[in-house]
């Protein structure tokens, strides 16, 4: 297939694992050769998402994983919404805008997540909004290894609100059950 940029070719191969299909795009890159990306089925390079992490903040998550290669803008925007959904139900933040809501969190966490966190909405509100560079006029694209970085952030917190708690109770039950059957009252 000829096209006017280049020479692109389309293959279907299966997994040997699963033995389902999937299909890639070619394009010609002279001297290297074809370069292949897949394009179905859809996939991300991110690490998987934490067992203890809930449906209700895993789908935007996931969702800025998956377009963060076609859409760095796109990415951005799931990310910040992902943010300020964690802010409001598990640091109990409820302000008028996502700036005062990371404000008030800031003093929850530790400084190593509260640092990023505007960062977070900053690349979000570039995703959202057509801000315009003052020195070329032109609206300030977000580019993929900000996008990427909104992921971490995120991962972070992920890491915090939800994975740590949890491996801490298992701790805790752990060591009451050795406590309970040497007679010795529970941790508190």
């Amino acid at each position: 297939m000829k096209n006017s940029d280049g020479t692109r070719k389309v293959r279907i191969t299966e997994c040997p694992a699963c033995e389902k299909s999937t299909v890639e795009l070619g394009k010609f890159s002279g001297q290297f050769g074809w370069d292949y990306m897949q394009v179905y089925p859809k996939g991300s390079t991110r690490p998987p998402v934490p067992a203890e992490l809930p449906d209700e903040f895993a789908e935007d998550y996931l969702e800025a994983c998956l377009v963060l290669t076609d859409s760095p803008k796109a990415s951005a925007a799931l990310s910040r919404r992902c943010l300020q959904h964690i802010l409001r139900e598990k640091a109990g933040v409820k302000k008028k805008d996502l700036n005062s809501e990371i404000d008030s969190a800031i003093p929850l966490l530790p400084s190593h997540l509260a640092d990023l966190l505007h960062m977070v909405r900053t690349i979000g509100n570039f995703a959202a909004h057509p801000l315009k560079s003052t020195s070329t006029g032109e609206v300030v694209p977000v580019d993929f290894g900000e996008a990427e970085a909104q992921l971490e952030v995120l991962e972070g917190l992920f890491d915090f609100y939800f994975v740590q708690p949890k491996k801490n109770a298992d701790r805790k039950a752990a060591m009451n059950a050795k406590l309970a059957e040497v007679g010795k009252p529970p941790l508190t």
